[in-house]
């Protein structure tokens, strides 16, 4: 349940964060998309039950609804559906589907993907659907990333790739926000990304401390995680850094099955609501705890108490 807070957040957007499918042609090791499944595939594997998802999600969030419970707490202008995964973009052209019916409704759109798989032509398709295309990526040099597990049997992303992506993106919507995800993990606190951030030159970088939900796996301590986060003082003035503590009740999540789920502090991984489909997503999202302030927190502050993206 989620606990009473009385002081209005106001945000510019908010942002539900549908992780599409499990799946994916990487192998992270720190990786935490495993979900508890239940006996039905996943919702993308049905283009009725997809669009069912999505519908339930505008109706429940949309903007213009008084009547949603977390308004009490909370005030947003936009909405906007993040497509994230594993690694959406092997869902092919049921990943465009998705995309295409979420932005009908009103949502702006937005996908993280690893990057192996946006060819020019799947970026041409895809970016006049989004708003920002959010690249993971924790290294470049090849060695860090196949300690991470970031290949494809053995071939990894390179600088050259990830700037085709980036101009092709930019390109075809001028309007496209670029962001680059980073875990910081055992394999690469070491590492300087300066270069990969000057080139690509991104609106906003996120850089996350590895969360130990599903795995202990190249976990860090404080000092690693500083140490890194100093190194690249730099690039401030795009970089949102996330700690641990920074990522629990603090994102709108929907796992493959159609659950908003949530980072837990003990015990299991995650917190899991009834399935959307069949309790409703008000009464869903009332099972899960979240926080409006730490959902804000995750943005930059601008001016006269709204956060800005």
């Amino acid at each position: 349940m989620r606990s009473k807070d009385f002081s209005c957040v106001r945000v510019s957007e908010l942002v539900i964060n549908w992780h599409v499918l499990e799946a994916c042609n990487y192998r992270c090791r720190y990786c935490f998309a495993k979900w508890e499944k239940p006996a039905h595939p996943e919702l993308w594997r049905s283009s009725e039950n997809s669009e069912r998802l999505l519908e339930a999600l505008w109706d429940f969030f949309d903007p213009a609804n008084s009547e949603n419970p977390l308004r009490r707490s909370m005030e947003w202008k936009r909405l906007r559906l993040s497509l994230a995964g594993g690694e959406p973009t092997l869902l092919g052209t049921r990943l465009i589907d998705i995309a295409r019916k979420a932005h009908q409704l009103g949502f702006s759109v937005s996908l993280i993907s690893n990057g192996s798989r946006l060819d020019p032509e799947w970026v041409q398709e895809l970016a006049p659907l989004l708003s920002v295309i959010g690249l993971s990526l924790d290294a470049v040099d090849p060695a860090t990333n196949l300690a991470i597990g970031r290949d494809y049997r053995g071939e990894c992303l390179d600088i050259d790739r990830i700037v085709s992506i980036v101009d092709t993106a930019r390109r075809v919507n001028p309007a496209i926000e670029i962001k680059i995800n980073t875990v910081v993990n055992e394999a690469n606190t070491d590492t300087d990304m300066s270069a990969l951030i000057t080139v690509v030159r991104p609106d906003r970088w996120k850089v996350m401390r590895m969360l130990p939900m599903v795995t202990q796996a190249l976990a860090i301590d404080d000092a690693s995680f500083a140490s890194f986060i100093n190194r690249h003082g730099v690039h401030s003035d795009v970089m949102c850094v996330e700690d641990n503590g920074d990522m629990t009740q603090s994102y709108v999540m929907v796992d493959p099955h159609g659950r908003f789920f949530q980072n837990n502090i003990a015990g299991a991984p995650y917190i899991y609501s009834p399935e959307i489909l069949l309790a409703g997503a008000g009464a869903a999202f009332e099972r899960i705890p979240f926080s409006p302030p730490k959902f804000a927190g995750r943005y930059a502050i601008a001016t006269g108490g709204e956060t800005a993206e």
